[in-house]
């Protein structure tokens, strides 16, 4: 992976383009977005953006071999290792922006 010059300007772009793709497309009834297309990729753009930050401020990507992908014990370990407050933090991320994409409509996040 590219060294990024602002690792974390490159993440605010990843919420930017997130928070885009919910106003600009998303469809919104009340306060739910109803396309869940829209939904899942803006959810993709933010996590992602959690991701290059968390590349930015922690070691994790040190000891990858060539094709070798992190998993989210990676990271949550690398969290932890930086400041162990900021495991639940994270662990909601992962949970709101990655694992729970699925749903049909998901309340305004961003």
């Amino acid at each position: 992976m590219a060294v990024l010059k602002h690792p974390i300007k490159e993440a605010e772009r990843y919420l930017d383009n997130a928070r885009k793709v919910l106003t600009e497309n998303a469809g919104k009834q009340g306060e739910y977005y109803t396309d869940p297309k829209y939904v899942k990729a803006a959810g993709n753009y933010a996590w992602n953006g959690v991701l290059v930050a968390l590349d930015a401020v922690t070691d994790v990507r040190k000891n990858l071999k060539k094709g070798q992908r992190l998993d989210i014990k990676d990271y949550q370990n690398a969290v932890a290792k930086k400041d162990k407050k900021m495991n639940m933090p994270f662990l909601a991320a992962y949970e709101t922006l990655h694992k729970t994409l699925d749903m049909m409509e998901i309340r305004v996040l961003l």
